[in-house]
């Protein structure tokens, strides 16, 4: 057998392996949508494939000019990727991967890593449809990540390429959603439970928390609950800051009324286990086909606690709200019961937030090594399938990272872009395990360039939080693990004298905020050591010490080669980047799982005179 057809078998053998992937052609369904502007005139398809790290937008606007789509930071638009199209008067298309030089010019790049798939105009609609990677090899182009992108969207009244701010919008998308509700089985027999606050009227405060203790449904034998979402009044949705649901001990006794959650009457603040829980700019979110919360044992609550935070920052009087979560539940059960662990920065009164700060981290650490011991029976390995992020306005990036046996194992789950206004759970892409020891931390970067005050930490949203709630299953009886650090060892660090922690969070306000004291004070809190507080359901709480570990940086993935590519420095490795998928004849990205036997055996000349004598694009 001559090298030349080894060759060509070699490679008919990686074109015709599966994938697992989910190839998009020009004509593949794509299952996320969203309209990008408050007048519903640009809308956006979206989907991608995991395997192949390639997603595919699709562009529809009302318009007979150019659109652009592209991404962009929250900072400023200059050096945003954007992706142009149209159709001119004589039916030619035109079809280009540009960046903003500027706030306004467009320029464009030296390598094109955008695959048209589509571009049509009508009288009313332009709509353009194309892939891209992930993380291209591009410097020009912003990769697609698991963090909230911002993407841009543009569009003109004709076919000349000018940016007008009347019609570019920025929308925060969580992209990489990894389950989509069309995936999961509902339940015929599905059963609907409102808990709700009826006819509060809001306060005229900045911040309201309002707390009521309700009961869950009440069943004759074993049901799940497997969805909820937010009800929320329209004209009232900007008010209405979270709403969380805990759920209470059956030992508990409960006040009743609506009072404020944190005020003078402890008894409201009582139940600090979550199981569901939305935030601004949250939808409705359904567990995974395998768990759900139980309810109808004797285990199960049989109340919970509903807590909504109000921002009424603009003190309007005489409104009344009717909000809540809506819950569905069935008697087809799942696997799994699951819960909710609620990880952090123990909030009030340690959490400082320095003004001025161009860049901030906080850390909470959580020890698990006396789970078992609070639990009061063996705790399984617990199985972490989504999470919710949560800061207020001065947050930008949180992230919880797992450690075992004194070194780091894995990020669990993180946001570089959070956006306040974006709080969702999300899925994660695999089941994340915590075995009993492991240590687990939150970092949150704050940052408050436009504060000339000290933040701390507290409910209201110009005070700050930094929380990560992690779904998991098999459900124990830990709701929270949080830590915060030696206030009396940060305030000697910074030059002042203190004896108790009062006197210590006292003394910070004496602190004049220069940039220097500013990084002194990260370094101190860092550095000093964590007071760790582990709380169950029925209100046992238990406290630990530790320190907090480094965070070693996960490394940025390959990037994709393409047509006229360029190379980053750091990815001139053998490994650095990795080849433009092979293009089948159609849309579809063909397998490249065994390509790299080809170079493993003849080496990468051999593959690239492979692709090129067999005419296969790269």
């Amino acid at each position: 057998m001559t090298y030349a057809l080894l060759f060509r078998l070699l490679l008919l053998t990686a074109l015709a392996a599966p994938s697992q992937g989910k190839h998009l052609g020009p004509t593949s369904r794509l299952r996320y949508s969203r309209f990008l502007d408050p007048s519903n005139v640009i809308f956006l398809r979206w989907d991608f494939d995991l395997e192949a790290e390639i997603i595919t937008f699709e562009l529809q606007v009302q318009t007979t000019g150019w659109v652009g789509l592209g991404v962009t930071n929250r900072y400023t638009r200059v050096g945003s990727d954007l992706v142009v199209g149209g159709v001119l008067p004589d039916g030619n298309v035109y079809f280009s991967d540009q960046h903003l030089v500027d706030e306004d010019t467009l320029e464009e790049d030296g390598s094109q890593d955008a695959e048209l798939q589509g571009l049509t105009e009508d009288a009313i609609y332009t709509t353009m449809r194309f892939s891209r990677p992930f993380r291209s090899c591009d410097p020009h182009d912003q990769d697609i990540t698991s963090d909230t992108i911002k993407v841009l969207a543009t569009y003109g009244l004709d076919d000349t390429l000018k940016l007008d701010r009347d019609r570019t919008f920025i929308k925060s998308i969580f992209l990489l959603q990894i389950v989509h509700p069309d995936d999961l089985d509902v339940p015929e027999d599905t059963i609907i439970h409102d808990l709700e606050i009826t006819d509060f009227l809001i306060p005229e405060d900045d911040t309201t928390y309002a707390c009521t203790f309700l009961p869950l449904p009440i069943v004759s034998k074993k049901h799940h609950i497997f969805k909820f979402e937010p009800k929320l009044l329209e004209h009232n949705e900007t008010m209405v800051h979270h709403i969380l649901v805990y759920a209470c001990g059956n030992a508990s006794v409960l006040p009743t009324g609506i009072s404020d959650c944190y005020g003078a009457d402890p008894a409201f603040s009582l139940c600090s286990q979550v199981i569901v829980g939305w935030a601004v700019g949250g939808t409705s979110y359904q567990f995974p086909d395998d768990v759900g919360v139980s309810i109808g044992t004797p285990l199960d609550p049989q109340w919970i606690r509903l807590e909504i935070h109000y921002s009424n920052f603009h003190n309007l009087p005489g409104v009344y709200d009717s909000s809540g979560i809506r819950l569905y539940y069935t008697a087809q059960l799942r696997k799994y019961d699951m819960g909710v662990l609620q990880l952090g920065f123990f909030t009030f009164p340690i959490h400082f937030i320095p003004p001025g700060a161009e860049s901030f981290l906080s850390y909470g650490l959580c020890k698990t090594e006396k789970f078992e011991e609070m639990n009061g029976a063996p705790v399984p390995d617990i199985q972490v399938y989504g999470y919710l992020l949560h800061t207020h306005l001065a947050g930008r990036a949180l992230q919880a990272v797992q450690y075992r046996n004194g070194a780091q194992l894995r990020t669990i789950c993180k946001d570089d872009s959070y956006d306040f206004n974006l709080q969702e759970t999300r899925d994660l892409p695999y089941r994340a395990e915590i075995k009993l020891g492991d240590e687990l931390l939150v970092e949150c970067h704050y940052q408050t360039l436009d504060r000339d005050s000290l933040t701390f930490g507290g409910p209201s949203t110009i005070n700050e939080m930094c929380l990560i709630f992690l779904f998991y299953y098999p459900r124990n009886n830990i709701s929270s693990c949080m830590g915060y650090p030696d206030i009396i060892y940060v305030a000697h660090e910074l030059g002042e004298e203190v004896s108790d922690p009062m006197e210590g969070m006292m003394a910070i306000n004496n602190v004049e905020w220069t940039p220097e004291n500013i990084k002194k004070a990260e370094k101190a809190c860092k550095e000093a050591q964590q007071m760790v507080i582990i709380k169950t359901i029925d209100e046992l709480v238990e406290n630990t010490t530790g320190w907090i570990p480094e965070i070693i940086p996960t490394a940025r993935g390959p990037c994709l080669e393409s047509s006229g590519g360029k190379v980053e420095p750091q990815d001139k490795t053998p490994a650095g980047f990795r080849a433009a998928p092979v293009a089948l004849s159609g849309s579809s990205t063909a397998s490249l799982r065994h390509l790299p036997l080809v170079a493993l055996l003849f080496g990468q000349g051999a593959l690239s005179w492979l692709l090129a004598t067999l005419q296969v694009g790269v």
